[in-house]
């Protein structure tokens, strides 16, 4: 098992609940329809990659794959996740944050770059 990815698998489902809430029962009123859901976007993809982590937190034993798996998946629940976030936020004061646009599909590429190791752990896998 691997503590630290554990730790922030754990902290991620945390905070995927929070934000899952607060989304449903507080930016209802204060974002548009469209900000919403992209809102409730990144909380979707904060909770597959959180659960995917958790697999690899329990499997990894130092695994180079398993642990580039990982990172990928932690880096793209902060990219990708983190930027909507910050971009259905702002939308709220007018002053949308539109540099973080460029920031989730980079994130996407470091979700699907995750994905890309665990298939290459499972055809090295004995």
């Amino acid at each position: 098992m691997n503590k630290k990815i554990l730790i922030f698998a754990a902290i991620s489902g945390l905070c995927a609940v929070a934000l899952g809430a607060f989304g449903a029962h507080r930016l209802k009123e204060l974002l548009s329809p469209q900000m919403l859901s992209a809102f409730e976007t990144g909380v979707r993809y904060q909770f597959y990659h959180t659960l995917a982590l958790l697999f690899v937190a329990f499997a990894a034993n130092e695994n180079k794959m398993l642990n580039r798996a990982a990172t990928f998946f932690m880096t793209g629940i902060i990219l990708f996740s983190g930027s909507i976030y910050g971009l259905a936020l702002s939308s709220i004061s007018g002053n949308t944050w539109i540099w973080l646009g460029p920031v989730t599909p980079i994130g996407g590429l470091c979700f699907m770059t995750g994905w890309i190791f665990l298939i290459i752990y499972a055809f090295k896998k004995q």
